[in-house]
């Protein structure tokens, strides 16, 4: 196949999936972003963590939050769990990789936060240990996943949010977590700024 055409289908296929994607998702990321509203305005935080793509998509989330995404705000809280090169590293060396999340929610997360879970599988270690960290803290969950939700889904409870891109291409379920995570930020926007209609 010709080269561009290669591009071409990379746009089609991204486009196709995120309108196939839209009805079944719209109503969980309204679920998560109230969530994350309701967290923000009691005085608790955001916590976000991934790995690889998913961990420069939490940092992208917390930088959002904190500054601003389209509108001036004053700043929200947010921790990206994925920034800090000395703890993650401590962390995996003196006790496992899987760890390096799961012991910063147990450190920083108070009842009443919120732990943002990104992994496109579902089924990352780390991630999974984080989210049951946040269990022991009294913290609630929400996770952007694809795949079928993998373990990551099976383990969410009824207070929590599932946001599930029906996809398998690990690029296509990354390209809707990111207008997925847009989506979040405009929303939580519009609900503190008073423009919800």
């Amino acid at each position: 196949m010709p080269l561009l055409d290669r591009i071409l289908d990379h746009f089609q296929a991204s486009a196709r999936t995120k309108l196939e994607a839209a009805d079944a998702l719209a109503p969980a990321i309204e679920s998560a972003a109230r969530l994350m509203v309701h967290s923000l305005a009691q005085g608790n935080k955001i916590m976000a963590c991934g790995n690889g793509g998913s961990a420069a998509y939490a940092q992208h989330f917390a930088a959002v939050m904190i500054n601003r995404f389209e509108q001036e705000r004053p700043g929200l809280a947010a921790l990206a769990l994925t920034t800090d090169t000395s703890t993650l590293t401590a962390i995996a060396n003196d006790h496992d990789y899987d760890q390096v999340f799961a012991r910063q929610v147990k450190a920083l997360g108070q009842p009443g936060d919120i732990l943002l879970a990104i992994s496109t599988s579902g089924n990352s270690p780390s991630i999974l240990q984080a989210m049951a960290a946040a269990r022991a803290r009294n913290v609630q969950v929400i996770a952007l996943t694809g795949c079928g939700g993998g373990r990551l889904a099976e383990q969410m409870q009824t207070e929590d949010v599932c946001i599930c891109v029906p996809a398998e291409s690990t690029a296509r379920i990354q390209e809707v977590h990111l207008l997925a995570i847009h989506c979040l930020c405009d929303a939580v926007d519009s609900v503190l700024l008073g423009v919800e209609e």
